[in-house]
């Protein structure tokens, strides 16, 4: 990491951010660019600082096909956003809280699928809210189990 001064090392810290972000975009390998897609989360921490993202979706579509080509992907998700200007010098920059990583992705076996959407309306706070069970069949849940994990942080002064 470049600015080492933004780093976020502690792993509790780090979880926090993810707690407070509402959109997680995912990177998989297409052929010639990658292909990117902003999706809603929801997150479990699992044994010794191990992290699993939830994700959903119908059951078809390019990013299946992507992920069974290569289930290798990165994620973003950023936070805390704040235009600092500076009228005396002409400079400008921004605040910032953000979280980048990669791991391998799999789709979730059917009795694991009710579960993990709970998940998911847990990350938003609504884990009390009676979803519709009989969607589940018609939804493909995948869990992203993350790898590598990186955040930085600028502040506003």
């Amino acid at each position: 990491m470049r600015r080492s001064d933004r780093e976020i090392c502690d792993f509790q810290e780090i979880v926090e951010i993810m707690k407070k972000c509402d959109v997680c975009r995912l990177a998989l390998h297409e052929d010639e660019y990658p292909y990117i897609l902003p999706l809603n989360f929801g997150m479990r921490i699992t044994g010794e600082n191990q992290i699993q993202l939830y994700f959903h979706g119908a059951n078809s579509g390019t990013k299946y096909e992507l992920i069974a080509k290569d289930n290798r992907v990165s994620f973003e998700m950023d936070i805390s956003h704040c235009l600092i200007t500076n009228e005396e010098t002409g400079n400008c920059t921004m605040s910032y809280e953000s979280v980048i990583g990669q791991g391998r992705i799999e789709i979730v076996p059917e009795e694991e699928k009710y579960d993990a959407l709970c998940c998911l309306m847990e990350h938003y706070r609504a884990e009390d809210f009676p979803f519709n069970t009989k969607v589940i069949p018609q939804t493909t849940v995948m869990r992203l189990t993350v790898e590598h994990i990186t955040a930085k942080r600028r502040k506003r002064r």
